[in-house]
């Protein structure tokens, strides 16, 4: 029985999984793949915070001009990997 296991399929449901995907596969066409991961420092954590509450109230307004959903998800995750860099 797997009850007490992690079931890592449960974050593949909705749409999000797939937008931050996209979203993330832009961003390795301007930046090269995983670039992101080269993030250790307080200062960009605080621009992946800083970006993260941007694009949550363009969310939260409705705006359109990109899909600033997934550019939460992934503005979230790279703060909370640089916070775990820097435990």
């Amino acid at each position: 029985v797997t009850t007490e296991k992690i079931d890592y399929t449960l974050v593949l449901d909705g749409p999000m999984f797939e937008r931050w995907a996209i979203h993330l596969t832009g961003g390795a066409k301007k930046y090269d793949k995983r670039n992101w991961l080269k993030a250790s420092e307080q200062e960009e954590l605080d621009r992946y915070r800083e970006s993260a509450m941007r694009h949550f109230i363009q969310w939260f307004k409705g705006e359109e001009d990109e899909d600033h959903a997934a550019a939460i998800f992934f503005n979230v995750n790279g703060a909370c990997y640089v916070q775990d860099k820097l435990k």
